[in-house]
């Protein structure tokens, strides 16, 4: 019984990491310029709208002030490539990301529901699913962080790239099966959701991702060096010198992606999943 088990998991498994990659390639790729321009702000020292440089905030004049200018000034300097700018080690690292998260999530669920059914698994409580999905993000982000750092490095510069001065430096479905169009809506509503929560501590990831990074000065102040001392004193710094308005920057087009992000990679899941499962049975 245990040697006919193992196989069922491995493959189980594999369908999981698999289908999580693709899903989670498909919708970086489709939703990347909506991830330039989110970083771009996350990343800008000065005011990122009209309203902040009315204030007269401590830092000069800004280069993005609005997503509609950001989309503008970035196709005019850098071209449509430029909302692009990244892609590569963006998909390194949210394929390995969506890889792992799958595939850890539906090994908790499967230790709480007992069953390695995924039908079995909508019956457990929102308190284990709540778990399991911290468990297997947490999982995730470990595993997949290094190439975050390096995507945020790339989309960040802008041109010309200081990174090359410093080289060195369904057949048939059940009744309890969710149809697309509602794994959809789970997906919108849950990347909304998450990136409204937690968008203040993705600003501080960034700027540490960023200390010490040469840039072109038309892109304005760069974070200096060990500017932060830990994640507290980032939080209070740009409070300080930006306002809460500083840890929200970015969230226009973080809330934008977040939704079609969510959505794409849940279906795009589903489909994957079942296509493999057909073809491996």
């Amino acid at each position: 019984m245990r040697g006919m088990e193992e196989p069922g998991q491995l493959k189980r498994a594999f369908i999981d990491a698999t289908a999580g990659a693709i899903s989670g390639g498909v919708s970086r790729t489709v939703t990347s310029p909506l991830d330039v321009i989110k970083i771009r702000f996350q990343v800008q020292l000065e005011p990122t709208t009209q309203w902040g440089l009315l204030r007269g905030d401590v830092y000069g004049s800004s280069k993005y002030t609005g997503m509609l200018q950001a989309t503008k000034e970035i196709f005019r300097e850098e071209g449509l490539r430029g909302f692009w700018r990244g892609n590569v080690p963006a998909l390194l690292m949210v394929m390995p990301y969506t890889a792992i998260q799958f595939t850890v999530l539906h090994k908790f669920k499967t230790l709480a529901s007992g069953s390695s059914k995924s039908e079995d698994h909508m019956n457990i409580s929102p308190y284990l699913s709540y778990v399991s999905g911290a468990f297997a993000g947490c999982a995730a982000t470990v595993g997949s962080y290094p190439f975050d750092l390096l995507r945020t490095i790339l989309a960040s510069q802008g041109e010309p790239k200081a990174w090359n001065r410093y080289r060195f430096a369904y057949a048939g479905e059940d009744d309890d099966t969710l149809s697309s169009f509602q794994l959809f809506l789970c997906g919108l509503a849950a990347g909304t959701c998450a990136k409204a929560v937690c968008h203040p501590l993705d600003v501080v990831k960034k700027r540490f991702q960023i200390e010490g990074l040469q840039r072109d000065p038309r892109y304005g102040a760069r974070v200096e060096r060990k500017a932060y001392r830990n994640m507290y004193d980032a939080v209070r710094q740009i409070l300080h010198a930006e306002g809460w308005a500083g840890l929200y920057k970015g969230i226009v087009p973080s809330i934008v992606k977040a939704a079609p992000a969510g959505a794409v990679t849940f279906v795009a899941y589903e489909f994957t999943s079942n296509w493999f499962e057909s073809i491996l049975t």
